[in-house]
């Protein structure tokens, strides 16, 4: 089996890795470095605009000596740790915190001009190259008597900024080698608690493919995977012995098929070549269509049991409807049957009318159904009882016969398909062995249970139940 899934995760995961190494060494860092650089810049920008109007201006305004004012921005320059200059408007030092004899230099800064700043305060280069790295530049106007005098310029090395934003950084990739680490534990926990169910599952699903039905999935969790462990158990088990239902299935058919089938040939080729005389023909053509009547019953039984299925849904009319009516016209069907058989049948009915919620045409087959069975194997003179009953919002409906009854053994078997008690085959001439699996299809579609109780020589009783109408009137 091929490891692809696992091996897709770990290398999501080292891509997640590199992917966030390089983020942060990139994108990251540039962003942390242009936002210090704008933090750093505000910070000096303030000192600026205060050093301009408090000392600059009263060097302009006559207020203050250049020797006293060069101590002010050389004490200010030591604390700030910045290079701080006050310029004219040509760009001519006046005063350089770093060389206190700047006005005998007579320095004026080659192609100065604080347009070049546009709309920002600030800039960041070698500001004309008067530095051999790059600094950054605030600046600040200084006025007096409403006049631009000049410009106070603070000057910082970018690479004082960039060890800030190192620093920062190296926290960053600690972060981010803690997430990665993280994600490992949760990938170890993604391995034990999904990956290594999920392994176990294919490799029994394999199993399943080759037809080896009888491996076990070891997943006992309450989540997804614990379902999908129990489902796929479920349906390898429905899966092994499906191959047994075919067979049991074919060979119930093939057998109920063969014996009428053969009758009808033997006796169709008897009268061909004469060996059942002329006059006797009609004895053996009412043979020939009676097991073809039968044949069609089976047929139609079949046809009937497909419609349910053994796992499939099937399709309810539900509406409000009298049991009780329901029942009296089923036992006016069998009056003609009953009288051969000197059989009667009592009915013990829940008032007049008893309204339940059901599919009227599946529940009156059942009916018909049982009371066929009931009939079938009663003796003469014997009575049948079809009572109802009412209990806990359920209606109790009871079919119960004074015939051979069905051995213990045989209880739990008549719900199967084509199943036949011995003691019943000398009776039970026409059946097909699919009535009662019939029934229990309809009754249990409705959500509802039937049961026989039965004792061998006395009598059987069939009980199902349906569920009380809350209107108690037909809809």
């Amino acid at each position: 089996m091929r490891r692809t899934l696992y091996l897709k995760f770990l290398t999501g995961y080292f891509l997640f890795g590199i992917l966030g190494f390089i983020l942060v060494s990139t994108l990251t860092h540039q962003i942390l470095k242009e936002e210090l650089q704008r933090q750093e810049a505000h910070a000096l920008y303030t000192e600026c605009t205060e050093i301009a109007s408090n000392y600059a201006s009263n060097y302009y305004s006559g207020y203050m000596k250049l020797p006293e004012l060069h101590s002010h921005i050389q004490t200010l320059s030591t604390y700030m740790n910045t290079r701080i200059r006050v310029v004219g408007v040509s760009g001519r030092v006046i005063i350089d915190s770093d060389d206190p004899e700047i006005l005998a230099k007579d320095i004026e800064i080659s192609g100065f001009d604080i347009g070049d700043f546009g709309g920002n305060y600030y800039m960041a280069n070698d500001f004309y190259h008067t530095f051999d790295e790059q600094h950054l530049t605030v600046y600040a106007t200084v006025t007096s008597n409403y006049k631009v005098r000049g410009y106070v310029l603070i000057h910082k090395p970018l690479s004082d900024i960039a060890s800030n934003s190192y620093q920062l950084l190296n926290v960053m990739y600690v972060t981010s080698l803690l997430i990665f680490l993280l994600a490992f534990i949760i990938i170890l926990m993604f391995t034990l608690l999904v990956y290594r169910p999920i392994r176990k599952i294919a490799s029994v699903a394999d199993a399943y493919i080759n037809g080896d039905f009888s491996q076990k999935i070891d997943i006992h969790s309450q989540d997804e995977l614990g379902h999908l462990a129990e489902a796929l158990e479920y349906m390898a088990n429905e899966l092994n012995t499906l191959e047994d239902d075919q067979r049991k299935f074919v060979s119930n058919v093939s057998h109920d098929f063969r014996s009428p089938l053969t009758s009808i040939k033997g006796y169709i080729e008897a009268i061909l070549d004469g060996t059942i005389p002329y006059e006797m023909q009609d004895k053996y053509l009412n043979i020939i269509l009676f097991e073809t009547e039968r044949l069609n019953k089976l047929t139609s039984s079949l046809l009937e049991l497909n419609k349910y299925g053994s796992h499939g849904k099937t399709i309810l009319y539900i509406s409000n409807f009298d049991i009780n009516y329901i029942i009296r016209m089923t036992a006016l069907s069998f009056e003609g049957t009953c009288k051969e058989k000197y059989i009667s049948i009592e009915l013990i009915l829940s008032g007049q009318k008893l309204y339940v919620t059901a599919d009227l045409a599946k529940i009156q087959q059942v009916i018909y159904n049982l009371t066929d069975n009931a009939i079938k194997f009663s003796s003469p003179d014997s009575s049948i009882t079809i009572e109802t009953t009412e209990k806990n919002e359920k209606v109790f409906v009871s079919v119960k016969d004074s015939g051979i009854g069905i051995p213990k053994d045989s209880l739990k078997k008549v719900w199967e398909r084509f199943y036949k008690t011995d003691v019943s085959r000398g009776k039970d001439k026409r059946g097909t062995g699919l009535g009662l699996s019939i029934v229990r299809e309809i009754i249990q579609a409705h959500n509802e249970n039937i049961n026989v109780i039965s004792t061998e020589g006395v009598g059987t009783e069939f009980i199902f139940t349906l569920s009380l109408s809350k209107t108690q009137e037909e809809t």
